[in-house]
């Protein structure tokens, strides 16, 4: 997507960006944060997300991003419960909700899958989200020009793809259903992203033969989120969007 942000973008904004630790979730956060926003990084890895803090504060941003470690795997309704508590504790709102976080699973034909990783895989990817979301939208909505980011992927319905797909393929739903839900209030706008085929470790795990040398890096798909993050795409609701 060719969109110049405005280095004041995200001024005053408080954004909470799942699987904020390596690839997309990484990058956008950086980008978030230069761009004048208070950035929440959402991660089970605290050394990646330390990471990630020290990078942010190196670029000489204005305002000092959070750290906050949750292992969605693991996490219970009351979890993300207190997240949304301490957001509104600490922060006093929300303005911004990107889910990054995903996890490959399995990959195999039906009647070979492992159930409980097809278990884990939807609830990390399909049902963590949902409960993070329906946690912290009644603080999103206290506020005009909220957004909430969804990112899928085109591998979805393909055979083999097993609860990642299932999962991608629930979250374009859920998105789609949000936003028809949502769009009367007006006050928060939800929409998803498809990144295309980036070099992450998801899909090098995926595809462990291709050279991911050539593949667009996850700081060349942040456009698309910065856009739909900021006052530019206000009129944008309910759209699945390609970064590429």
């Amino acid at each position: 997507m060719n969109y110049s942000a405005a280095p004041d973008l995200l001024n005053n904004n408080v954004i909470l960006v799942t699987g904020a630790g390596n690839g997309i979730g990484a990058s956008v956060a950086k980008s978030y944060a230069r761009h004048g926003a208070s950035v929440i990084l959402l991660d089970k890895n605290v050394p990646a997300l330390e990471q990630v803090y020290d990078d942010i504060t190196v670029d000489g941003v204005a305002v000092t991003p959070a750290i906050y470690p949750l292992d969605l795997k693991g996490a219970a309704v009351s979890d993300y419960r207190d997240l949304a508590e301490n957001i509104h504790k600490n922060f006093g709102r929300l303005d911004g909700l990107v889910h990054c976080a995903a996890t490959l699973g399995q990959l195999a034909p039906v009647q070979h899958q492992d159930p409980k990783i097809w278990l884990e895989t939807v609830h990390i990817n399909l049902a963590a989200p949902y409960l993070l979301t329906h946690a912290c939208l009644p603080l999103m909505q206290k506020y005009e020009h909220a957004s909430i980011i969804f990112t899928t992927d085109n591998h979805k319905d393909k055979a083999y793809w097993s609860g990642y797909g299932i999962s991608k393929a629930g979250i374009e739903s859920f998105s789609k259903q949000l936003a028809d839900e949502l769009e009367c209030d007006g006050r928060v706008r939800v929409n998803c992203i498809d990144p295309g085929t980036v070099q992450t470790e998801l899909h090098t795990r995926a595809f462990p033969a291709i050279d991911p040398t050539p593949l667009p890096k996850p700081d060349d798909v942040v456009a698309v989120y910065l856009y739909l993050m900021g006052k530019d795409s206000l009129k944008i609701n309910g759209e699945l969007i390609s970064a590429q």
